[in-house]
């Protein structure tokens, strides 16, 4: 069920309220009015704001992805960690530079992006979270699933709170403030203002830490433009991951993303046409592959 906001052409011209017993709007601060929240969610999500510590719910699914969560096991772990446990697939709780890579590959995506992502994820994340277990850095670049929410970065959209829990509130308010036309979905340029609009000052690596995330997830599941609310959810508890692999192991393959993924050349689909091209990396994926735990590989 969609959230209902005021139409920006009248919101809040009266008297800010948007519906509640105070301002929500002021006219000495114009993007209060033009980014309206979403203030009837309760209605559908019970106490929206606090943080759902292992389900990321939405107006549309309240009850969040339970049969993800069951089929992998993943109720004690938070949001922001079964959103990383694609790439986790040993369950060790620590995510390699290779990791990074073959997870990447098995969504799509070509050998330089990759390499690309595996040396952003990897130099970037491994040390905030290898904090909570040691001073030194990790000689290896490993990231650590037991403490990610350190990794947690600002000029974010505050969907995952500082502990990596979901917060419903901050992501309905994204489509409140930037869903232009109440289609449920976000274009390419609504994503764009909004990545702009949460930048908070000196902060260059939030900066590019949101644009690399919501760059990829743009090339992973939009679809006529825009990028759907329920994919998004499901990118934030990390089952869309799951999904899109499953889909190019199918003869019907991954039908949503965007061409550039195949720019460079050998995207997935290429490599499975040149595997003898390639038979090294071969080798590695199915020899990853094969030490899946069976529950994972049923996901």
């Amino acid at each position: 069920m969609p959230v209902s906001v005021v139409p920006r052409d009248v919101v809040q011209a009266i008297d800010g309220s948007q519906g509640v017993d105070f301002a929500t709007a002021v006219p000495k601060c114009p993007p209060t009015a033009e980014r309206p929240q979403a203030t009837d969610i309760d209605a559908i999500i019970d106490k929206p704001s606090i943080a759902r510590a292992n389900l990321a719910v939405s107006t549309e699914q309240p009850e969040g992805s339970p049969e993800y969560v069951d089929t992998l096991n993943l109720k004690d772990y938070t949001v922001l960690q079964q959103h990383c446990m694609f790439w986790d697939r040993d369950g060790d709780g620590q995510i390699w530079p290779q990791d990074t890579f073959t997870g990447f590959h098995e969504l799509g995506f070509n050998l330089f992006f990759c390499l690309l992502s595996a040396l952003i994820i990897n130099l970037g994340f491994s040390y905030p979270t290898r904090l909570g277990f040691s001073y030194f850095p990790d000689p290896f670049f490993r990231v650590y699933l037991p403490s990610i929410h350190k990794a947690k970065h600002g000029s974010d959209s505050g969907t995952y709170d500082k502990e990596g829990r979901f917060v419903p509130q901050a992501f309905e308010d994204m489509f409140s403030k930037w869903d232009k036309g109440d289609k449920c979905a976000l274009s390419a340029g609504e994503l764009w203002n909004m990545i702009a609009a949460n930048r908070l000052a000196v902060d260059p690596f939030g900066w590019s830490a949101s644009i690399f995330e919501f760059g990829v997830t743009w090339l992973l599941v939009q679809q006529d433009g825009k990028v759907n609310k329920e994919d998004l959810r499901r990118i934030y508890d990390g089952s869309m991951f799951w999904k899109i692999r499953d889909a190019y192991r199918s003869d019907k393959g991954w039908n949503k993303g965007f061409g550039l993924r195949e720019f460079f050349s050998l995207g997935r689909e290429q490599l499975a046409k040149n595997r003898s091209r390639f038979p090294l990396l071969d080798g590695v994926v199915s020899q990853v592959e094969k030490t899946f735990p069976h529950k994972l590989r049923r996901a």
